[in-house]
């Protein structure tokens, strides 16, 4: 038992410390110090490519040119250091060339390694693909002449003036490497023969001359906007090249040149310079110097300038950003290798084993960063190297798989069979491994098509207590391979003899795709694919072809062999709707048919219209077709364009797209996953529309969660637009980071915003990150969305990017000038926007001069923003003709003028055909400056004095519509009082019998609505209207008020509370009023009047009562405000005051301007009641000088 567990504490020991080790030791196994770089040679010289290999010896070094292995001769031989020697290069054609791409490749015990390619050119010019062209230019403008040709290594650009070499000493010349020569401000001296001189290791060119012809410039010199003649062009540049970008503009006064970035970054001042008078310059460029740059031409001290952009891309060879390590794994294990590298364009990536090229089988799998190894074998130990390669060079990294062999494993699996079951399922059976059986703790089996090559191997895992398996997820008519492995907690057995097997075949999944033409109007030539294999489910034998007309409901049926693609009917009826299907069938039966396809044959007609295109449909992705077309070889009549028509099956055809003559292809996009699409093109030209081809095309599947059980791949990411032009926006994005080994594709959508036609959505298709879409409309915001598609597989649109893309220069001047004289020296100039669509206007120029001035070429400039129509022309002379012209400028340049317009202006002050507009009172009314109307001292005078008016008018008639309703008030009061004379008085008679000597004995007839404050404090009564103050308490200060307004003879009646409410049966009102001195024989009595209740809380809906929201219940702090009294020393609190100046009887007769006198008044408490609109008021009003209404 001690010497068990000391032999698993040494494996464990093993596996801990030494599989580590070897893994880090593997690095300095084998590696290059020198690899071959390329290079440049003359013909027939010696070059040498150096390879310098180290590791444990002995090391084997050969090399490959173009992936295949060099043989050596004389010429060609390796060195002792393994360097590559080349005596004479020759340039022969074909392979007896030395140019090409050449490798080293090193070997060792451990494995072999493959250099990074290194590329052998041979020094070459060839003709002149630019030749420099003769010119005519005035003197004082810019002449340009430019050369191109072709030459390895990158050739140097001179020139010659008159068969000497021009002198560079002036800053008039420049000379640009791309081959541009540049004469600014050009002299008479500066006419003769020019030619350029192209030189490089291998050879000397000169080009043809051309001559410079110098006319004298005309006297004056008219002003002349500015305009790029060679502004920067779009280019492509490697890593650590130089750029140039040219921009050459003439104008008068001459303009100025700046350069500015799309993105509004500042550009690289250090690598950056101006080269001449304008040139722009990069040098040592780098990813960053990427992007749109704008050249900029402007006149000197004026707003007008014109604008050029191209896009510099930057190519980069490949990185990388994460290699694969060296790993240590036992048998029937599992590794993975992982390479990242990125680089413009992105790199592609390949796998080499021992310096061979890895393919995809059953065990080994390759994704776009990964290998993975499954069921690793004695054989898989080797070196493995990561080469990421693009247009710019390669680069690579190795590590390298040792296998571990353990003990006590089990045997591979006995005596595998296979048995077919069906169509889809194989019977796999098999006998336990003959050693360590009783260990095995579960079998997995593996299959995979046996034909073709990168087939993706399946694995099923399953328990040890079964020898039998049915495989029933396969394909008809398909040739498999299976195998088993036996596994058990220490590791895997090999794996079992491959056993093949093939399924039985199906009837076909589904029908052939039709394509239908007319070659005459009596035929139809139908055609179709072949079924793949997937879909025929074995060898198609027959196919059988039905059609009948749209009118008819007899059909007529075809049989054709299964070799047959294509299928001419034939005596059939010009211009009728025919209506086709077919059905393929193998040994087993007949599959699923077509639907009917429909196509209608031509006219019997003798115009000479377009035969039918051949068309070719393909699938791109799961929602995006791709239409090709071609012209019929005997096609002769002429084509005006093409109509294309598509729709979904079973739903009803869209309106056409309209195409050009020149189109071969087009992309619909924005289809369904798993539909089937019917396309109708057709040729037209002024005789009528031409023969049509059709035919229908199924969109493969993307639902990648059903199908493949993995998530769709992410969308691109870091979208971003950039205007290049007023017609074109430069797209670049990310690619997301996830494994394929297959190329992605990418579908980008364009359209305008808020566009509400499905159909006029753009689709475009590029395998590329970046792509200038183009044929855009000016000055119109786009919105761009893009996807990817790899493996069938589509991923989600990326988030929507918003460009707009710049305005156009106008091309038409402002319509409907007009100029009218609005004094003796000014004139108005009016005009409307350019009728053009999206055009946008940032500033108007106005030019005008009288005849005298206009033939010296004198013209006086006046610019207005491009919000404003109108312009004033002071200043003018009186007894001339004024010549006036406008043009319309936006930042992309300036459009033309408009027609001259002439103004004459008469000494007396009138221009020919308009009456000026004056003013009497001054000769100078209305001022214009700037193009606005700006108004003098009298206008402004005139606007305050109509305010003031309207502002008084407004206010008198407030005041008229508050008089009416107050007097509307007063009326009703009066109305009120004499409706209730009659009652008022039979009430007072009342309450005259029924009145007590006493108010105490009055006390005890409280009802309901009465209680006593039992707080204590005070004896006061409180009813359900506030509280009740006993006459005995008041007596002496209402005595003592009543004296003092005694003095007087009249007494003006005010805030007197009208006392009118709303009442309810069964309440009860209290009226009181005290002695008063002059009438002692009147007895103070406290009455309780019989009759409807005063309702406080519900008074305020009725007429003159106030919505205060109060509960009608005072507190014992305000009962001293409870003493009503119409005379000038009352207090009332505001609320109250509001009630009373409304309702009260003393405030409307206060309003009327009346006096009431005190002798006037009954000393009897009098009640009225009136009766307004259905709704009941008492009003209790007292002769005396103080009373109270509750």
């Amino acid at each position: 038992m001690a010497s068990v567990k000391r032999k698993l504490y040494q494996r464990l020991l093993f596996f801990v410390v030494f599989l580590p080790i070897s893994g880090v030791l593997c690095f300095s196994e084998l590696f290059f110090i020198k690899e071959p770089h390329d290079v440049t040679v003359i013909r027939k010289d010696a070059v040498i490519m150096d390879c310098q290999a180290h590791g444990e010896a002995p090391i084997a070094v050969s090399w490959l040119k173009n992936a295949v292995k060099l043989p050596e001769n004389d010429r060609v031989y390796l060195l002792s250091n393994g360097s590559l020697y080349i005596s004479e290069v020759e340039s022969r054609r074909g392979d007896k060339s030395d140019e090409g791409f050449y490798q080293c490749l090193a070997q060792n015990k451990y494995g072999a390694i493959l250099s990074q390619k290194a590329r052998l050119t041979i020094a070459s010019m060839s003709s002149f693909a630019l030749q420099p062209t003769s010119i005519v230019v005035t003197e004082g403008s810019i002449a340009r002449f430019s050369c191109k040709v072709t030459a390895t290594p990158p050739p140097i650009i001179t020139w010659e003036f008159n068969r000497v070499t021009l002198p560079l000493a002036t800053e008039r010349i420049t000379v640009l490497p791309s081959g541009v020569l540049q004469i600014h401000g050009v002299q008479q001296e500066d006419a003769g023969n020019y030619r350029c001189t192209a030189t490089n290791i291998a050879n000397r060119r000169r080009s043809s001359e051309a001559t410079l012809t110098v006319t004298p410039a005309p006297r004056p010199q008219l002003p002349q906007r500015p305009h790029i003649i060679a502004g920067p062009q779009n280019m492509t540049v490697s890593l650590h090249q130089s750029a140039i970008l040219e921009c050459m503009a003439t104008g008068n006064p001459r303009p100025l040149i700046s350069w500015s970035r799309a993105d509004s970054k500042s550009i690289d001042v250090y690598s950056t310079k101006v080269l001449g008078n304008g040139n722009l310059i990069i040098t040592d460029i780098k990813p960053q110097h990427g992007g749109v740059y704008m050249c900029r031409a402007t006149t000197p001290g004026t707003r007008n300038y014109t604008i050029a952009s191209a896009n510099i891309t930057v190519l980069a060879p490949p990185s990388l950003v994460e290699w694969p390590e060296s790993l240590t794994r036992p048998r029937a294990g599992t590794a993975r290798f992982v390479c990242q590298a990125e680089g413009v364009p992105p790199p592609q990536i390949t796998w080499m084993k021992n310096g061979e090229k890895v393919h995809s089988n059953g065990r080994t799998k390759m994704y776009n960063s990964k290998l993975v190894i499954n069921q690793i074998i004695p054989e898989d130990d080797a070196i493995y190297q990561c080469q990421a390669e693009n247009e710019q060079g390669s680069v690579l990294s190795m590590a390298r798989l040792i296998v571990v062999m353990s003990e006590d494993r089990p045997s591979a699996p006995r005596n595998i069979r296979a048995d077919t079951v069906s169509s889809s399922a194989i019977l796999l059976a098999w006998e336990r491994p003959l050693y360590n059986s009783d260990k095995v703790i579960a079998y997995s089996v593996h299959y995979m098509k046996a034909e073709g090559l990168n087939n993706e191997e399946y694995q099923v895992v399953i328990g040890n207590d079964t020898t039998r398996y049915i495989i029933d997820d396969l394909e008809p008519a398909r040739n498999y391979t299976f195998y088993i492995v036996a596994y058990m907690p220490m590791g895997a057995s090999r794996m079992s003899d491959h056993v093949f097997q093939h399924t039985l075949e199906d009837v076909p999944l589904r029908a052939p795709e039709l394509s239908l033409t007319s070659l005459s109007p009596t035929d139809i030539q139908v055609s179709w694919q072949p079924l793949p294999d997937k879909l025929s489910r074995g060898r198609v034998s027959a196919y059988r072809l039905s059609y009948r007309t749209s009118a008819e409901h007899a059909v007529t049926q075809v049989e054709l062999p299964g070799e047959k693609t294509h299928h001419l009917l034939e005596k059939l009826q010009p211009d009728n709707i025919y209506l086709l299907r077919i059905v393929a069938a193998t040994s087993v039966g007949w599959g699923e048919q077509s639907a009917w396809t429909s196509h209608r044959t031509p006219k019997a007609s003798s115009a000479k219209v377009p035969l039918a295109p051949e068309l070719r449909l393909e699938a791109l992705n799961c929602t995006t077709i791709m239409v090709h077309w071609q012209l019929s070889a005997g096609n002769s009549a002429s084509v005006q364009g093409y109509r294309l028509f598509y729709h979904e099956e079973s739903q009803s055809e869209s309106a056409p797209i309209q195409l050009r003559a020149l189109d071969n292809r087009h992309i619909i996009g924005g289809l369904d996953p798993r539909k089937k699409y019917h396309v109708k093109l057709l040729a037209y030209n002024f005789m009528g529309d031409g023969y049509q081809a059709d035919q229908t095309i199924s969109t493969p599947g993307c639902v990648s969660v059903r199908d493949r059980l993995v998530p769709p791949p992410p969308p691109p990411h870091h979208v971003y637009a950039k205007t290049n032009s007023s017609r074109a926006v430069f797209l670049h994005w990310g690619r997301p980071a996830f494994t394929s080994s297959h190329t992605v594709n990418y579908t980008i959508r364009c359209n305008p915003v808020g566009l509400q036609n499905a159909s006029l959505v753009l689709y475009l298709q590029t395998g590329e990150q970046s792509l200038l879409v183009q044929d855009l409309e000016p000055n119109t915001r786009y919105e761009f969305a893009i996807r990817l598609h790899i493996d069938q597989l589509s991923s989600p649109w990326s988030p929507v990017v918003y460009q707009t893309t710049f305005p156009e220069a106008p091309t038409l001047p402002p319509s409907n000038v007009k100029v009218t004289l609005i004094e003796e020296d000014t004139a108005l100039v009016s005009w409307k926007l350019p009728d053009e669509v999206n055009i946008a206007v940032t500033h108007y120029t106005i030019l005008y001069a009288s005849r005298k001035a206009w033939i010296a070429g004198e013209w006086q400039v006046l610019q207005r923003e491009g919000s404003i129509t109108m312009a004033l022309l002071e200043n003018l002379q009186p007894g001339q003709v004024y010549l006036v012209k406008v043009s319309a400028s936006n930042k992309m340049g300036d459009g033309p003028f408009s027609h001259t317009v002439e103004l004459a202006v008469q000494t007396d002050g009138l221009s020919s055909g308009h009456v000026p507009r004056r003013s009497h009172g001054s000769p100078h009314n209305t001022a214009f400056s700037d193009g606005f109307y700006h108004l003098d001292q009298k206008s402004m005078t005139g606007i305050i004095v109509g305010v003031c008016i309207a502002l008084i008018c407004i206010i008198i008639c407030a005041f008229i519509i508050v008089c009416r309703g107050r007097n509307r008030k007063l009326s009703a009061v009066k109305t009120y009082r004499q409706g209730a004379g009659t009652s008022s008085a039979a009430a007072g008679h009342v309450g005259s019998e029924g009145q007590a000597e006493d108010a105490d004995v009055m006390m005890p007839m409280m009802n309901g609505d009465h209680f006593v404050d039992a707080k204590g404090g005070t004896n006061l009564i409180i009813n359900s209207l506030g509280p009740v103050h006993l006459n005995t308490d008041k007596k002496k200060k209402w005595f003592s008020f009543s004296d003092e307004e005694a003095k007087n003879q009249t007494v003006q009646v005010q805030r007197k509370r009208h006392g009118a409410h709303s009442y309810q049966p069964g309440t009860t009102v209290l009226c009181y009023e005290e002695e008063l001195p002059t009438m002692s024989n009147q007895p103070t009595a406290l009455q309780v009047l019989p009759g409807p209740p005063v309702d406080m809380e519900g008074s305020s809906n009725s007429e003159g009562s106030h919505d205060t929201g109060d509960s009608g219940r005072y507190s014992h702090d305000e009962t001293e405000l409870t003493n009503l009294s119409c005379g000038p020393s009352s207090s009332r609190p505001p609320s109250l005051r509001a009630e009373e100046s409304e309702g009260s009887d003393c405030s409307a007769a206060q309003e009327a301007g009346q006096e009431i006198k005190l002798e006037e008044f009954h000393p009897d408490l009098k009640l009225r009641e009136s009766t307004e609109k259905g709704r009941h008021y008492f009003e209790a009003q007292s002769c005396s000088q103080s009373a109270l209404s509750l």
